[in-house]
């Protein structure tokens, strides 16, 4: 196969038109095009009223060799790589040893996957309950201001990103492909076919709901073991290898490798491992506010008159601002077509987060408009950024009436600094409710004077952004994990062999592909310390990019 890319043609190109471009782009008869497949499709907004797709295929020829010789200075023609998955190997049968998984989010689910697909027969333990249990439980916060702490939008199977927008893109160099294999294990447990080939793929929450209950049932059928309402309370370490784990209900289940596939949220676990001297240590996170407006005026600004296209769908943003103070300003995670929801998980706190349906064909988009901060802004210790996430989001529950209630502030009264009392057009959608307050209470005020900074300049780039009825709800502080379970070059903790910490909470992922892709490592990891393998290139550096 070779990959041929840059392939623009206009949006309402008839379907015959593709195959039409490859001919006349490489001088080929249509009897010598063998076949075609989308790889990737884009669009180039640049020029509004004359949006263009942009198409990556795979193509297949009778001689490739001498297609690639005339167009050997061609640098948009080019073998197909090998994209395949390849496993790093298989346990034998009745392989007696098992290894454990804790948490059953992006992460754990591909570290649970993968090793059991090599036969290893994984035990995970979830904290949270099954999906369709957890959705109920959620709704009982966002509709009655019921919170269990113990299953909401952060603890339970899915993880945090089930209620999410589902993002299935990112940032992080993926030179093996693993991504691809994340991608091909949704479409194969029933998500959409196009996520293999648009720029950025989604799935949304309620299709997400089925796609996890596939993945799970797979896992148990290759003989893994699924535990709901398993909550980790204690890591067995002797002689500097962890050698198990002790549950709520005191039960202890032994196993010499453990992968840590915590989430962002599990904060009582981090206080747990760092009991035990597992080494962490503090690292940047942001903090801000969901920033809500209409739909239709982000597709305006976006796309013009092709505003509304069903094939380009609700348009997305993604903003930068460097403000005076020394502060970076970005959106994070925008929901296009979206709602904005409750996700603390624990009492007498509000959080907020994103969330949209495949179809994205709610009123508003929503962003988090947030400040970037690091250890030297919350002096004190590893969980010094847990206690600082605490706070905030505890003077938001005042700010918001004591309810889980959000407080919110209108965008041009914020701008102003004086509190709102009435919204205007826009209505929010964060449930169970809003306060209308002034947010400045809510954060550090270098945070306040760099956002207030940024908004106007954000309006530079998309007209309307600063509109004055725009909402803002508070707080959102759960962008990353405030610290890093770190780990070495074997993936595994730097003092305690065994312990492989992956995911976001430990702070190795920043959405639901690049966790995916970090369980994908780890399971390997374990596989080859369980074969008594070479380890292989190490998961030592970071991905700290957002996808939910």
């Amino acid at each position: 196969m070779l990959r041929l890319t840059e392939l623009k043609l206009p949006l309402d190109h008839p379907a015959d038109a593709l195959r039409a471009a490859i001919l006349q782009r490489l001088a080929l008869k249509d009897a010598e095009l063998l076949s075609v497949s989308i790889f990737k499709r884009s669009h180039d907004a640049r020029k509004k009223h004359a949006l263009l797709l942009v198409y990556a295929v795979d193509i297949e020829v009778g001689n490739e060799a001498a297609l690639l010789k005339k167009f050997r200075n061609d640098r948009n023609l080019a073998p197909t790589p090998d994209m395949a998955y390849h496993f790093v190997g298989h346990a034998p049968a009745n392989f007696p040893h098992r290894p454990i998984v804790v948490g059953f989010g992006p992460s754990g689910i591909f570290a649970a996957l993968i090793l059991a697909q090599m036969g290893f027969r994984p035990i995970v333990l979830e904290r949270g309950k099954a999906v369709r249990e957890r959705t109920q439980d959620t709704w009982g916060l966002w509709r009655k201001h019921t919170l269990n702490p113990e299953s909401n939008v952060q603890f339970g199977e899915g993880g945090a990103g089930t209620f999410s927008d589902g993002k299935l893109y990112s940032q992080i160099k993926d030179p093996k492909h693993y991504g691809r294999k994340v991608i091909a294990e949704f479409v194969k447990a029933g998500a959409p076919e196009e996520i293999r080939y648009v720029a950025k793929p989604h799935i949304g929450t309620f299709r997400l709901v089925g796609v996890v209950e596939t993945m799970r049932h797979e896992i148990e059928s290759l003989g893994g073991e699924i535990r709901f309402q398993q909550r980790v309370t204690d890591v067995l370490i002797e002689d500097g290898h962890v050698r198990g784990v002790t549950l709520a209900s005191g039960e202890t289940l032994r196993s010499d490798h453990v992968i840590l596939a915590l989430g962002h949220s599990a904060r009582d676990t981090f206080e747990m491992l760092h009991a035990r001297g597992v080494f962490m240590e503090a690292k940047p996170f942001s903090i801000g506010f969901r920033i809500e407006h209409p739909q239709s005026l982000i597709d305006q600004a976006r796309l013009g008159p092709n505003a509304g296209n069903a094939l380009l769908g609700a348009a997305d943003y993604k903003l930068v601002h460097h403000a005076k103070n020394g502060r970076a300003v970005y959106s994070f995670c925008m929901c296009p077509g979206g709602t904005v929801v409750a996700a603390t998980s624990e009492e007498g706190r509000v959080v907020t987060n994103g969330m949209s349906q495949y179809s994205r064909n709610e009123r508003n988009a929503n962003a988090g408009i947030v400040v970037g901060i690091t250890p030297a802004d919350f002096p004190g210790g590893v969980l010094a950024g847990v206690e600082l996430q605490r706070q905030l989001e505890s003077r938001a529950f005042e700010l918001g009436g004591g309810n889980y209630d959000a407080p919110a502030q209108l965008v041009g009264d914020f701008l102003q600094g004086k509190a709102s009392t009435q919204l205007g057009s826009v209505e929010p959608s964060y449930k169970p409710g809003v306060h209308l307050t002034d947010l400045a209470p809510s954060l550090p005020d270098y945070a306040i004077a760099a956002i207030r900074e940024a908004i106007p300049a954000f309006d530079q780039q998309i007209k309307g952004f600063a509109m004055k009825d725009a909402v803002l709800t508070g707080v959102e502080t759960r962008t990353s994990s405030p610290l890093r379970i770190t780990r070495g070059d074997d993936f595994q903790s730097l003092n305690v062999k065994g312990l492989y910490p992956a995911g976001e909470g430990a702070g190795y992922a920043g959405g639901i592909l690049s966790a995916g892709v970090d369980g994908i490592k780890v399971a390997e990891a374990v596989a080859r310390a369980m074969l008594g393998l070479p380890a292989a290139d190490s998961g030592a550096r970071p991905n700290p990019d957002c996808g939910y």
